[in-house]
């Protein structure tokens, strides 16, 4: 039986550790059918660690989403593996320590510019890189954490995060001449690299424990890993600029 991904050639950023949602859509793209290439930085060498744990090898890239020269050759290196692409995924966040855990109104702007940069601008960075393998179009996801809300602890990150959704709607509106779909995924709390960063992340996650109306467990990326690989299919052709939230409802709860 042939999955949903078959012949599909997939990007993906953000595979750091079995627990991030990224080596979960890159393990669930590969079940699927999809040829599969990652990058990383800044340890390459983990991230290929990490890729032996996956079904089939997976080669891995340096990219430096904020270094031109990294994003200036990524085409030529993916076109040597894979000829081309039908998906990418930006699964990319970090703010300096200073810029989270209670020090919202002192973090200094040097600080946000380096988590706007990181976290935000690289979705059009990447984009923009991979474009050129993308000549039939295809499908690009991205992660975010709810932006509409202030959440405990989370700081600078939660307007990067709502740049990053911004960001996504206006590639949407730009690259989709090109047939070129832009979504994002919106993932309730998990026991991430991402989450080891943010002070007191526990405060944060208990939300979940109290208003979930589903179970959720935060030691489970697959739901989020299953639901990138959805949006890579040509099940959702006409989708473009939506956040999809897989968060168990939260989103949805009122007081």
């Amino acid at each position: 039986m042939s999955g949903i991904l078959d012949g599909k050639r997939i990007l993906i950023t953000g595979v750091l550790m079995e627990s991030s949602i990224a080596f979960h859509a890159a393990k669930v793209a590969q079940e699927q059918g999809a040829e599969v290439i990652l990058t990383a930085f800044p340890r390459p060498t983990l991230t290929e660690r990490i890729a032996r744990k996956l079904p089939k090898p997976a080669k891995v890239i340096e990219l430096d989403v904020t270094d031109q020269e990294h994003l200036d050759r990524l085409a030529g290196l993916v076109r040597e593996e894979l000829g081309s692409l039908d998906g990418v995924v930006h699964s990319i966040g970090f703010a300096p320590q200073d810029a989270l855990g209670g020090n919202f109104l002192n973090t200094p702007f040097e600080s946000v510019a380096t988590a706007m940069h990181v976290s935000a601008f690289s979705l059009k960075s990447l984009a923009m890189a991979c474009k050129p393998l993308m000549s039939e179009g295809g499908s690009i996801v991205g992660l975010t954490f709810d932006a509409q809300y202030a959440w405990p602890q989370y700081d600078w990150m939660g307007p990067a995060k709502a740049a990053l959704e911004a960001t996504s709607r206006y590639l949407a509106r730009d690259l989709g001449k090109d047939g070129l779909r832009c979504n994002l995924i919106s993932a309730g709390p998990l026991r991430s690299m991402a989450a080891k960063s943010i002070p007191g992340f526990e405060e944060l996650a208990d939300v979940w424990n109290t208003r979930a109306p589903l179970a959720w467990d935060m030691n489970d990326p697959e739901p989020a890993g299953r639901s990138i690989v959805a949006l890579l299919s040509d099940f959702f052709p006409r989708t473009t600029g939506e956040i999809i939230h897989v968060d168990s409802g939260v989103h949805m709860m009122g007081a």
